[in-house]
């Protein structure tokens, strides 16, 4: 699906800066986006509407080594194509420094497999710092005990990845986060590596 591109039909204030469009006229793709947080036993997942105003969460998948993370890979992959979603958006966990460790690369091949399965569709990299944090405390508020987040938390966590980047596009007019090229795993350090011809 190509995803349209809609402006608002309002004129300009008149106190507007030169050069400067108020949020309202600012470029914002229609179509509904996935939001994907990756652990190493959930994946949690969240869907936009088609008009990518709210993001909600959608479901959580089992993963795991082998061939369990393989198939929840193949199921994400094939969820995205039955919501005809223009772009999946997947957390990168970092240290609240911005540093980058194990479970960050691990993301970034898990973004650059998803990417292969999912092409031309763009796959996206969005900082996830805090988005697990909020997600237990918005299921908090909403009277959800310890054992009842745990279940629900991931699809959260991703529907609180999500909004952060409908929110980014509607106040930029540009996508959110990092492009991630289509790739393979290298498998003598387990790094993505891009396809041939790949573009980032």
């Amino acid at each position: 699906m190509r995803p349209s591109v809609v402006r608002s039909s309002g004129s300009l204030p008149s106190r507007a800066w030169p050069g400067i469009l108020p949020v309202s006229q600012l470029p914002f793709r229609q179509g509904v986006r996935l939001g994907v947080d990756v652990g190493s036993v959930r994946i949690g997942v969240a869907r936009s509407d088609p008009g990518g105003v709210l993001a909600s969460p959608l479901t959580v998948l089992r993963t795991g080594p082998g061939a369990r993370a393989g198939q929840a890979r193949a199921e994400l992959a094939k969820l995205a194509e039955g919501e005809d979603a223009i772009e999946v958006i997947v957390g990168l966990p970092t240290s609240l420094s911005g540093r980058e460790g194990a479970a960050a690369a691990g993301a970034r091949e898990f973004a650059a497999d998803l990417a292969g399965r999912l092409a031309p569709v763009p796959v996206r990299l969005l900082d996830e710092r805090f988005t697990t944090t909020e997600a237990h405390g918005a299921l908090r508020r909403g009277g959800k005990d310890a054992r009842a987040r745990r279940q629900v938390v991931d699809a959260a966590a991703a529907a609180v990845l999500l909004q952060a980047a409908l929110d980014t596009e509607r106040a930029t007019g540009r996508p959110a986060g990092q492009r991630v090229p289509p790739g393979s795993v290298n498998p003598d350090d387990g790094a993505s590596v891009p396809d041939s011809g790949a573009s980032a």
